[in-house]
């Protein structure tokens, strides 16, 4: 078993290392594609720029007094001219560039070619920064005021930056996709081990279980069998409780072996339409009969009217019978209720008791195999932890959903609730 372990876990970690690498080529290829995007858009960008800045317009007007310093036109100093001349460019070629996809910071500089230094923008960046310049070289208006031949420089700094922050939408995904696949798999690889360690701890237990209980079964079956020869009239109900709980324990043992069955399929359950009325008839009738016997206080509410679902009946009583007995063991002065209603075309079945209730850590857990609520390092009640997991299970196979509701000291609430189905339909598998 470790040797299989040791072995997932490697074909694990190549496969995540492969995972990496193949993205780490697929983000390289992306930044390639990227960068050849990025200048076939400095390209188209550049043409209109360069046919914008070639006729005489209010901002060429406005570059051509700044580059020749004639500030005679305006009422303001020369300075003022160059600096709103500045700006106004920068806007122009923002709004240039972002038209054709391209949003990252830049600054500019006309220069001519004898290196004169005419006109920069607001933003310079630092000489020690990796720039990536894209000269356009201007004609028409601008170049005739001067006589020279004059270049737009556009300067990118942090280039790799802009790159990958377009690749966002492929690499955040990716990673986070990356994330998840390893989540899940050290998930499945923990369920699978613990899953192993279950069905043999469960294997045992049954085996174990059955053996056990066989045998007093059978011994309290025919000793209740010599007592009703001599019985009394009064003696008469308490027997025949005996008899029932002996037969239902006898149950119990059964459920118990087909346990194994639920974990992987639903072939014990042979799902028919019934009227489950006189099974929940019988149940509270039975249950009221034993509280009366222990000093436990039980009330029951269940509608006048035809219950059809489709169930497993014994299974189904066996969930309704374990939640019963639940609801006696945890309290010391037990006073249940169990409420059937009907609504939403549902039958909802709920018991309510005044035990110590269950703590919002329990309540995450309590309906996991072999989960058991403890108080301090001791349980309060004898048990394997298998109860509420079989009933959940029972429900779930009834195609039902089941809730809780418990606080600390406030007692306990739980509800089962099972489709109905139509009286058309009673009777069908």
């Amino acid at each position: 078993m470790i040797k299989g372990r040791n072995i997932y876990i490697i074909l694990f970690s190549i496969a995540v290392l492969g995972l990496f690498i193949v993205q780490y080529q697929y983000l390289k290829i992306g930044l390639n594609l990227a960068k050849v995007q990025f200048n076939k858009n400095i390209v188209a960008a550049s043409q209109v720029i360069k046919s914008d800045l070639s006729t005489e317009n209010e901002l060429t007007f406005l570059i051509g007094k700044s580059i020749t310093k004639d500030g005679t036109y305006f009422a303001v100093s020369l300075d003022s001219v160059q600096d709103a001349s500045s700006h106004f460019l920068n806007d122009f070629l923002k709004d240039r560039l972002a038209a054709k996809g391209i949003t990252t910071n830049f600054s500019y500089q006309i220069i001519s070619k004898d290196s004169t230094y005419y006109l920069h923008s607001p933003k310079v960046f630092d000489a020690k920064e990796k720039i990536n310049t894209y000269p356009i070289e201007l004609e028409g208006y601008l170049s005739g005021l001067v006589d020279k031949r004059l270049v737009l420089e556009l300067q990118f700094n942090d280039i790799n930056t802009y790159f990958l922050s377009q690749l966002n939408g492929l690499t955040i995904p990716s990673l986070i996709f990356m994330l998840t696949i390893i989540i899940v798999v050290v998930w499945v690889l923990k369920s699978f081990y613990w899953q192993r360690k279950i069905i043999v701890t469960t294997n045992e237990f049954i085996n174990n279980l059955t053996h056990e209980l066989k045998t007093p079964v059978f011994s309290i079956g025919l000793a209740t069998k010599l007592l009703e020869k001599d019985s009394t009239e009064q003696q008469e109900p308490i027997i025949v409780l005996i008899r029932q709980q002996i037969d239902r324990l006898k149950n119990h043992i059964d459920k118990v072996l087909e346990l194994g069955s639920l974990e992987s399929s639903r072939s014990v359950f042979n799902l028919k339409g019934i009227d489950f009325s006189p099974n929940l008839q019988r149940i509270c009738e039975e249950f009221s009969m034993l509280s009366k016997l222990e000093e436990a206080i039980f009330n029951y509410e269940l509608p006048n009217q035809e219950l059809f679902i489709k169930a497993e009946s014994s299974h189904l009583e066996n969930a309704i019978n374990n939640l019963l007995d639940n609801a006696k063991k945890y309290s010391k002065n037990p006073e249940i209720k169990l409420v059937a209603e009907v609504k939403q075309k549902k039958l909802f079945i709920t018991i309510i008791d005044n035990g110590e209730g269950i703590s919002k850590k329990d309540k995450a857990r309590i309906f996991q195999k072999y989960y058991r609520v403890t108080e301090g390092d001791l349980y309060k009640v004898k048990g394997y932890g298998l109860g509420l997991s079989y009933v959940k299970k029972v429900i779930k196979n009834h195609n039902g959903k089941i809730y809780l509701e418990s606080e600390l000291g406030k007692g306990t609430k739980i509800t089962i609730a099972i489709p109905l189905i139509n009286s058309y339909e009673f009777g069908q598998a």
